[in-house]
């Protein structure tokens, strides 16, 4: 063993060591000191105790690096020692070189190796050969105190990171847990967000609601009033027997205007609640534009404009609503004629570009900025609107044009030079292959028409007593009741044929009458709604009801004259 131990000094180390302890045991005084002169080249500190017990005792106090233990002692020999110093767990792996002056045999040295001997000294003892071993056992004490103070510094530096570790990460989980706090109060205050923006959307979606049955129950309001209006006209027109009359022309004219400001009014609730129907059939668009022309009319000659139109020589097939259609191109006529000087210039110019048609209608009038021409089709959104220059209006006209040509398929757009410099408008339109028009029917003649016993049943007084005077003129039989608790009774003594009958009655509708008589009389019994309310649903009603048909307030009279010669009314 002593061959493969390497002194201090070969491994290179130059920096001062802290001195070990080492152990000497022996019962000889002489011995001892000879391990001592041996030994204090070395600078290491020595401990000399006489006997195992002895040995013992300083082992309890002291950390020694190497125990020089002699084997042959009396009371405790080395061996016994030995055992005794490798039984405690501290001085379990504490090196031992024995030191003996009597040859051991093979068994002997296998026991000391047992007990923990690192080697054997035989006595004379050779200073080179101890002070080489216990040099080596001493430096192997210290790099293992070394490596144990490296190793402790380590766990407390370990110890130290763990601890800032934890700090770091406490850290970091007080800084997650007032995120995830402060998150949550957002999530609140989002949540309460969310429920404001839900409640404010639901009272938008209630006050839409509330705005529609307004603009229907206004139309229904409007409407009764000028029902005697229009019915008085109607009979002064027919009193004209075909006369012109400026008076009577002003006075139709002005009626139009207000029904077709309801209508409008009333289509703009429909078109944005989707409640809006397209009645489609095959027309063409010549047949589309001249209702538009005719209908524009009035507002042009009252303009005094100037009025041209370009159209194409070959059928232009639409499979559309003609109505709603005429309905688009006459309000831009209307608009062209609204915000054009007096005497100015409007061309409507039509044509054919592939499968589309193509319609553009110019104006020289008060034209539009640039920011007026991606506003202008909004809803009530008015390009004149100062008192000076106003041209009236309720700013719903264009947005009826692009809701009504989005409807059919189409596109609408408007471009101007600038403002004082005209508008044109384009309408584009999906052509079909069909061109076979249904034509609506003509109203019969006064002449043809077959005589009728009418019941005219009216809360008002003024409606009913206009209709039925406006009925007699034209060669019927009528008289105006105006309760409708007495129309059983009217029925049995008068014994109409026809039957008109107003819907919103006080105390009893005109559905609970229209039931009654259809108990009554059966099929016998023609009866028609007249009525301010025209949508969709409340024609549905009336026909649920069993009316025949429904007319809306103001009653035209060629609406009349159909009812009278037994032809269906368009709706």
């Amino acid at each position: 063993m002593a061959a493969s131990l390497t002194p201090t000094s070969a491994m290179g180390t130059d920096a001062p060591q802290a001195p070990v302890k080492i152990l000497l045991v022996d019962d000889q005084p002489g011995r001892l000191l000879t391990y001592r002169t041996i030994l204090e080249p070395l600078n290491e500190t020595l401990v000399s105790v006489n006997s195992g017990m002895e040995a013992l005792k300083r082992l309890m106090a002291d950390d020694f690096a190497v125990i020089l233990l002699d084997v042959n002692m009396p009371e405790m020999d080395g061996f016994e020692t030995a055992s005794l110093i490798h039984q405690h767990p501290r001085f379990e792996k504490t090196p031992i070189i024995f030191v003996t002056a009597v040859n051991v045999t093979d068994m002997d040295r296998l026991r000391g190796y047992k007990l923990g001997a690192v080697d054997y000294v035989m006595v004379p003892v050779i200073p080179e050969i101890l002070r080489s071993k216990v040099e080596v056992l001493a430096e192997l004490h210290r790099k293992r105190r070394e490596l144990q103070a490296l190793n402790e510094s380590l766990a407390a530096d370990n110890q130290a990171l763990q601890r800032e570790k934890a700090a770091q990460l406490e850290t970091l989980n007080q800084s997650l847990r007032e995120a995830n706090e402060a998150l949550a109060l957002r999530n609140a205050e989002l949540q309460v967000e969310v429920a404001e923006r839900q409640r404010m959307e639901q009272q938008l979606r209630d006050a839409d609601q509330r705005k529609d049955e307004f603009l229907a129950t206004l139309a229904h309001e409007l409407r009764n009033p000028l029902a005697p209006l229009q019915n008085a006209l109607s009979i002064r027109r027919i009193g004209l027997d075909g006369h012109a009359d400026p008076l009577q022309d002003t006075m139709e004219r002005q009626m139009y205007h207000l029904v077709r400001l309801i209508d409008d009014l009333l289509d703009v609730a429909r078109v944005t609640r989707g409640k809006l129907v397209l009645r489609l059939r095959d027309t063409t668009l010549a047949d589309v534009l001249a209702t538009a022309i005719e209908i524009a009319t009035p507002a042009i000659q009252t303009g005094r404009h100037r009025f041209t139109s370009i159209l194409p020589t070959d059928a232009l097939p639409l499979h559309a609503d003609p109505e709603r259609l005429a309905q688009v191109f006459a309000n831009v006529l209307n608009n062209a004629a609204k915000y054009s000087d007096p005497g100015g210039q409007i061309q409507l110019e039509a044509h054919r570009e592939d499968d589309t048609a193509v319609v553009r209608i110019s104006d020289q009038g008060i034209g539009l900025s640039a920011d007026q021409l991606d506003t202008v089709f909004e809803l009530f959104r008015q390009v004149d609107t100062g008192v000076e220059r106003t041209r009236g209006g309720l700013g719903i006209g264009l947005t009826l044009v692009r809701q009504l040509t989005e409807m059919h398929g189409g596109k609408v757009s408007v471009t101007s030079p600038g403002p004082g410099k005209g508008t044109t408008f384009e309408v584009l339109l999906p052509l079909c292959n069909s061109t076979k028009p249904t034509d609506a029917p003509v109203p019969p003649s006064p002449a043809k028409l077959p005589r009728h016993r009418i019941l005219v049943v009216d809360d008002n007084r003024d409606s009913a007593d206009t209709l039925a005077m406006m009925l007699r003129v034209l060669g019927q039989d009528a008289i105006a009741l105006y309760d409708p608790l007495a129309v059983e009774t009217a029925v049995d003594n008068y014994a109409p044929t026809l039957a008109f009958l107003d819907i919103g009655m006080p105390g009893r509708s005109g559905y609970e009458v229209a039931r009654a008589l259809r108990d009554r009389h059966g099929d016998t019994l023609r009866l028609v709604a007249i009525t301010g309310w025209g949508q969709p649903e409340d024609r549905a009603r009336t026909r649920e009801a069993g009316f025949e048909a429904h007319v809306v307030k103001p009653p035209d009279v060629d609406a009349i004259r159909r009812i009278l010669a037994g032809h269906p009314l368009p709706e």
